[in-house]
């Protein structure tokens, strides 16, 4: 009974030394080991180390993650052109020396962003200040960012602090300035879309003439050609008349006749006051010939 006491004894005082005397590093996070209040080591490497007893030496924990600091105003600042600019940004920073961030911030966490976010204004003004809209809008804004990102970098060196990357999420004019800027676009697009309309309208009238023009010329060589064609076949007819009456001269009478009363008896009513006697109606009389 005495030893299992013993036992039990020595198991609890070993469990506390080791509770007193041990302690683990995960991935995420830095320990930073303290002799009398004194910083004597930091542990970077995840696993389980050794330290003396309370208050002899204690441990105290870093975040070792990348943070993410994003401003909740848009700041206001002036391009070199002089034209203000809201602009919404953020930060992802991390621990980058826990020794000099500890002797800065004391491990607080939101004195480091506080200074991150005022730095981050200051860089941010003075990079924007050099440029104009259009390389802080569109094709400069990624060469603005790295040297926001850099230019951060060296005001937090020396406090433990590193920066992973620096982004603008939103820039855009001031209300006033947006309005002029709409307007002056809105004038530009219509002046635009009314230079079109004219050009078209004048293309439209260049089209219709030539359609025109080309029109007049086709309904002039189809009648030319439908008068020579038309020429050809009477002259052929007047021919073929001509070869007809010839070879029977009292058929060409006939002919004539027959013509000359399908001209005057053409209509239905037509009425013909005359002397049958006479030389037109010969061919009514039987007994003429």
């Amino acid at each position: 009974m005495k030893k299992l006491t013993t036992c039990l004894v020595a198991a609890a005082v070993i469990a506390g030394l080791a509770k007193l005397c041990l302690y683990t590093v995960g991935e995420r996070e830095y320990a930073l080991v303290f002799a009398l209040g004194e910083l004597k080591e930091v542990k970077a490497e995840p696993g389980l180390y050794v330290k003396l007893p309370a208050p002899l030496q204690n441990v105290v924990y870093l975040d070792k993650r990348v943070l993410s600091l994003d401003t909740p105003d848009a700041d206001l600042i002036q391009t070199s052109e002089k034209k203000n600019l809201l602009i919404d940004s953020f930060v992802m920073w991390k621990i980058g020396d826990p020794r000099r961030y500890w002797v800065s911030f004391q491990g607080s966490e939101r004195a480091a962003a506080d200074l991150v976010s005022a730095l981050l204004r200051d860089v941010l003004n003075q990079t924007v200040n050099r440029r104009t809209v259009n390389e802080i809008t569109s094709r400069g804004r990624e060469q603005a960012m790295r040297d926001i990102s850099t230019g951060l970098q060296e005001r937090v060196k020396d406090v433990g602090i590193q920066i992973v990357d620096v982004r603008l999420k939103r820039v855009d004019f001031t209300p006033e300035i947006s309005e002029s800027v709409y307007r002056r676009m809105e004038a530009e697009r219509k002046r635009v879309a009314s230079e079109e309309r004219s050009r078209g309208a004048a293309e439209a009238e260049k089209i219709k003439a030539d359609a025109d023009r080309q029109r007049e010329v086709i309904l002039a060589e189809a009648y030319r050609d439908a008068q020579k064609i038309k020429g050809d076949g009477d002259s052929k007819s007047n021919a073929i008349y001509a070869e007809a009456f010839g070879r029977d001269p009292e058929f060409a009478r006939f002919y004539r006749n027959m013509e000359a009363y399908r001209a005057s008896f053409g209509r239905e009513g037509d009425v013909l006051v005359t002397d049958t006697s006479g030389d037109f109606f010969r061919y009514f009389d039987s007994n003429k010939k």
